[in-house]
């Protein structure tokens, strides 16, 4: 247990039913009355932000998250498919399990899958990748003119879509953000 006057950022609890990280809190002691804690939270299953305020002696469950490797297989279109590399166990979610966090995520690459109480609820991708451009318009000298602050979109081997700068070629390898989805550099 985890009184809320103990909140940490990136400190995962369970509340009303479901497992929320605290992204921000903040200890307010007003001139009348007594202290609380003003608290962001982010449900971990459906990404929702809540904000909530919580008296300082307050307790609520502390959730144990286990983060295990998984390598990322493929998919066949509904289902994708994952295995645990030391004891060759498979294990498949659908594409609701799986939102967009794929979207950088070649097959055969490793994972980290999120896990409370045995079930699977998250996946966490590498934080940068590194991907071939396949598609994308040639840019030219002065092209700048245009607002769009000297970039062009560009399709990945991955098939997700990234704004790059007008120098990056198809068939050039990039280093991508999978947090923000941004261009970083030239591999």
């Amino acid at each position: 247990m985890i009184s809320a006057g103990e909140f940490r950022n990136g400190i995962t609890i369970e509340f009303e039913s479901g497992l929320y990280t605290i992204i921000d809190f903040q200890h307010v002691k007003p001139g009348k009355g007594a202290a609380f804690v003003r608290s962001t939270l982010k449900n971990m299953e459906t990404g929702s932000v809540l904000e909530k305020t919580f008296r300082p002696s307050e307790k609520m469950a502390r959730a144990h998250i286990d983060r295990r490797d998984l390598q990322y297989l493929y998919s066949d279109g509904s289902l994708f498919h994952f295995m645990d590399v030391e004891s060759y166990e498979q294990t498949e979610m659908n594409a609701a399990q799986i939102g967009d966090s794929l979207r950088f995520v070649k097959e055969n690459d490793m994972i980290k899958v999120l896990v409370h109480n045995g079930r699977i609820f998250g996946i966490e991708p590498p934080m940068f990748v590194e991907l071939e451009i396949t598609e994308t318009e040639p840019g030219f000298r002065g092209d700048t003119a245009t607002g769009g602050g000297g970039t062009k979109p560009a399709t990945v081997e991955t098939g997700a879509t990234v704004k790059v700068p007008l120098f990056v070629n198809t068939g050039d390898k990039i280093k991508i953000d999978t947090r923000t989805g941004e261009y970083l550099s030239r591999a």
